[in-house]
């Protein structure tokens, strides 16, 4: 049970889905919260707290703080929503559904000055600061390729009988956390080339492709990813941070530049000089989460709120998002165009 004694925070949630559940656990629980309710048109959710059939509901209810964790294409108008009524707020990730949304959500929150936090968790994971700091203090030298790989199967309900159905793609469900990823550690991302694979579940949705990169600072990489295909090797199996994935421990990301090469997530170190001897492994610990990213995230959303710099608002999110946009489309334009050729 939370300790109420004190000033604290008091959050409503909109959106009653599975993250939406999992954000109205840790308000419930984080001692510097109090649950207001939850915002959602289905009034079926049961949940021992306030039920509100829209944000406006809660209008009268003393609110400090929003988190928006409903469909990504009605991030922009609940954000909105939220700054009119003075409420700060931490939004789901992709911060929106297009560019254009979350360029014009950035720009209200400037003009209303309504502080935002985006729900880009993995940067709270200690071992993914750690590897931030590694590379930032140049512990492999200067980061010359990334190579990083995303590849599960879904099961079949995930798309049945909702939007994923046709819209279900891996690229603005998955990868924009990996993208982010890679900004947060390596650089801001300067282009992207996409290659997409064939789908193998019969539909027209993306399900598998590569991805090559360049970054700002000079370095290259690549993503392969596929939603078909079960393996060890994905952030969320590595981490273990996802209750419904199973979790591996594996690898799957690999860093390597001018002075050495690091692995995550179990951040293993090679240092060496050129190829006449062999890179030799220094030892380093990983570090280890005091919370969890879903947990650490709602203490910097409590100081957010309270004056501190965000980790990510929506205008470094924006960012995020337009790489991922620039992906979908080319995939999406290369899908369509092996379609028509083998339809003709």
């Amino acid at each position: 049970m939370a300790n109420r004694s004190g000033d604290v925070k008091r959050i409503l949630v909109v959106g009653g889905g599975l993250i939406g559940i999992r954000h109205v656990e840790a308000v419930r629980a984080h001692p510097a919260c109090e649950l207001v309710g939850l915002a959602d048109p289905d009034m079926s959710i049961d949940i021992d707290a306030p039920r509100y059939m829209a944000m406006r509901e809660a209008k009268s209810a003393a609110v400090d703080g929003v988190i928006i964790a409903t469909p990504t294409h009605l991030h922009a108008d609940h954000g909105a929503q939220a700054a009119a009524l003075g409420w700060h707020m931490l939004i789901e990730k992709p911060v929106a559904g297009t560019l254009e949304d979350a360029q014009t959500l950035a720009q209200t929150l400037k003009q209303t000055q309504i502080r935002s936090l985006v729900g880009h968790h993995r940067r709270y994971h200690a071992s993914v600061q750690q590897l931030k700091s590694l590379i930032a203090e140049g512990a492999i030298g200067q980061v010359v390729n990334v190579s990083l790989l995303w590849a599960m199967r879904k099961p079949d309900a995930y798309f049945d009988g909702n939007w994923r159905t046709a819209g279900g793609s891996p690229v603005m469900i998955n990868l924009v956390h990996d993208i982010d990823l890679l900004r947060f550690c390596i650089g801001e991302i300067a282009q992207v080339v996409a290659l997409s694979g064939t789908p193998l579940r019969g539909t027209d949705r993306i399900e598998s492709g590569a991805i090559a990169l360049t970054f700002e600072n000079g370095a290259t990489g690549t993503i392969s990813f596929a939603d078909t295909a079960p393996s060890p090797w994905g952030f969320e199996a590595a981490t273990g941070e996802n209750p419904n994935i199973g979790t591996t421990q594996q690898d799957m990301m690999w860093i390597t530049g001018t002075g050495g090469a690091i692995s995550f997530p179990s951040m293993t170190l090679w240092r060496g000089s050129d190829w006449g001897t062999p890179a030799q492994i220094t030892p380093l610990t990983p570090a280890a989460d005091t919370a969890t990213p879903l947990e650490a995230q709602l203490t910097h959303f409590v100081e957010v709120m309270d004056g501190a710099a965000p980790m990510i608002d929506v205008a470094d999110a924006t960012r995020t998002l337009a790489v991922a946009e620039q992906i979908e489309a080319q995939l999406t334009s290369q899908h369509h165009t092996t379609r028509n050729a083998l339809s003709a």
